[in-house]
């Protein structure tokens, strides 16, 4: 990607646009609000001046939502998204998958494979290295880990629904995002790292994407 072609506030307009597309207990759907609220959340604090490199945090947050919205334009072409993403598009709409995992799932697959993706792509971009874009990287991570609490807040279900919730909570506890984030920092070095060896790049990104996708398989075991 040689520069950054939508600004941010466009990316939300597509992203509020989805809304009127699918109804609010479509899986895809549930994760669009969580993501919407995250992307406007960063939108606000980059606005008020938050982010110490502008230009840096407003390209990381562009180019890692049209990692997104292009997963949702494959799968309306009737195509296959990438491998992460795969299983919140089949069991979008399984009766027996709660709110919180089609969230959880949504975030296991955009942090765990996408984040990686798109450092790289706005290194690209930018023509930096990885270095000067942690910064940018560790402030976008903190709101994140602020609205997942804030997710598990709304979605879980209520007290009265806590013994049938005991095996969600244990499935979905075992996932933490401050680990997807890490590994996701990790593996951008690497594959920035390995730029000069482009089929090693390439496995090493299918890999990254089955296994990131075998996660949210796990994430979105139906309960009956």
């Amino acid at each position: 990607m040689d520069a950054v072609r939508p600004s941010l506030g466009a990316v939300v307009e597509r992203m509020r646009a989805l809304r009127s597309c699918w109804p609010t207990t479509d899986g895809v759907a549930v994760f669009n609000r969580v993501y919407l609220s995250v992307t406007e959340e960063l939108g606000r604090r980059i606005d008020r001046g938050e982010f110490p490199d502008r230009r840096a945090a407003v390209t990381l947050d562009v180019l890692f939502a049209e990692r997104y919205l292009s997963a949702v334009a494959t799968a309306a072409a009737g195509n296959r998204p990438p491998a992460c993403w795969r299983p919140l598009f089949q069991y979008r709409r399984h009766p027996g998958v709660r709110p919180l995992q089609f969230a959880m799932a949504g975030i296991n697959a955009h942090i765990g494979h996408d984040l990686a993706l798109a450092v790289v792509d706005t290194c690209r971009t930018l023509g930096c290295e990885p270095a000067h874009l942690e910064a940018a990287f560790e402030h976008v991570g903190e709101v994140l880990t602020m609205l997942e609490e804030r997710i598990r807040e709304d979605l879980m279900p209520g007290p009265d629904l806590l013994e049938i919730a005991d095996p969600l909570t244990h499935l979905l506890g075992s996932w933490s995002l401050e680990r997807a984030r890490d590994g996701a920092w990790s593996a951008a070095r690497l594959l920035w790292r390995m730029q000069e060896l482009p089929g090693l790049a390439d496995e090493f990104t299918e890999r990254l994407d089955t296994g990131v996708g075998l996660v949210g398989r796990c994430m979105l075991t139906p309960w009956p």
